[in-house]
């Protein structure tokens, strides 16, 4: 079963982000706790980590603003 790849809300007041960078490229293996992207949102940067041990689909390309819980890719 795949597991989804969220945008997260780091901060009180964030509502949407993108991804400015993927760490790694579609169909490859990432590991839980890998640092999989960075994301910015309200002025700044953060690395999110992998939530799952498994190979990546990318759904949302690096630069796309989305919404604070939208699908971003999947862990297969």
């Amino acid at each position: 079963m795949a597991t989804e790849i969220l945008l997260p809300k780091l901060g009180f007041s964030m509502t949407e982000g993108q991804v400015s960078e993927w760490m790694f490229g579609d169909g490859e293996d990432v590991k839980e706790g890998d640092v999989l992207f960075l994301l910015e949102a309200d002025k700044s940067a953060n690395e999110v980590e992998a939530p799952a041990t498994g190979k990546l689909k990318i759904v949302v390309e690096e630069g796309v603003t989305k919404q604070v819980g939208e699908v971003l890719g999947y862990i297969e």
